[in-house]
């Protein structure tokens, strides 16, 4: 079973897919305030092996957000015909594959999503793995992971590092995203570079970006208010649209 939590509104429903360590927890109140401000549905939830969703087998298989958004996402997404994904990091990633295959969507926000495997990236991980193992990031996480702290930090970190995910790449599925995609990336992000907002808005026919200054990984947190508005101003653009049905895998 996955942690779910739904805040009413209009249609469309945002649908928020949260980072590799996070969980909906861990968003916070921002969900409920772009949902209030757009007049939007919303749904949060934590995939398996976050938050107080259902614990999985470690290790993740290295394509993982492929797997979830070609496959898994699909299921949590079958009554939700009308959606805007808002991605975070490892959640972005799975938004984009999902967009790329399947139907129902007004379109796309990633914060800070990664495309293809950065020297930076593994760099910061591997400092993640040394304050997990010796700092205070265990006992913080474990207060929104409870027993799924170890198989939500291990499977990601595990497989960020693994030698043989130097060469994943996901920009295979940018060409065939036809729904707007928004790209939000803070210019201090620790976890990537501004090569991921390029391949991303060379690619993606209907793309845009917002590049923001003071501002790490964590956008929503780190800039909230002007992360508010530049995706409430998106959101209310695509409610005047309808729905893209894309092309199935």
């Amino acid at each position: 079973m996955l942690e779910v939590m739904t805040l009413s509104g209009h249609a469309p429903t945002l649908v928020f897919l949260h980072e590799g360590l996070g969980c909906v927890s861990m968003w916070k109140d921002f969900p409920a305030q772009l949902a209030a401000a757009t007049g939007c549905a919303a749904l949060v939830y934590s995939r398996a092996g976050y938050g107080q969703s259902d614990p999985i087998s470690l290790p993740r298989p290295l394509d993982y957000m492929e797997r979830e958004g070609v496959a898994e996402l699909a299921q949590l997404l079958r009554d939700v015909p009308d959606a805007i994904l808002i991605g975070h990091s490892d959640g972005g990633s799975i938004a984009l594959a999902y967009a790329a295959s399947h139907q129902g969507l007004r379109g796309v926000i990633v914060e800070a999503p990664h495309v293809f495997c950065e020297a930076q990236t593994v760099e910061s991980i591997e400092q993640a793995r040394l304050l997990y193992q010796q700092g205070e990031l265990r006992r913080k996480l474990e207060r929104h992971h409870g027993r799924n702290v170890d198989c939500a930090f291990w499977g990601w970190n595990g497989a960020w590092l693994h030698p043989d995910f130097r060469r994943w790449n996901i920009e295979r599925f940018l060409p065939d995203i036809q729904v707007p995609v928004l790209v939000i990336q803070g210019r201090q992000d620790e976890y990537g570079t501004l090569g991921q907002v390029d391949a991303i808005c060379r690619q993606v026919p209907h793309a845009e970006s917002a590049l923001l200054d003071r501002c790490g990984h964590s956008p929503h947190r780190d800039q909230p208010a002007q992360v508010l508005a530049i995706m409430s101003d998106f959101v209310r653009r695509l409610s005047s649209t309808a729905a893209v049905d894309a092309p199935h895998s």
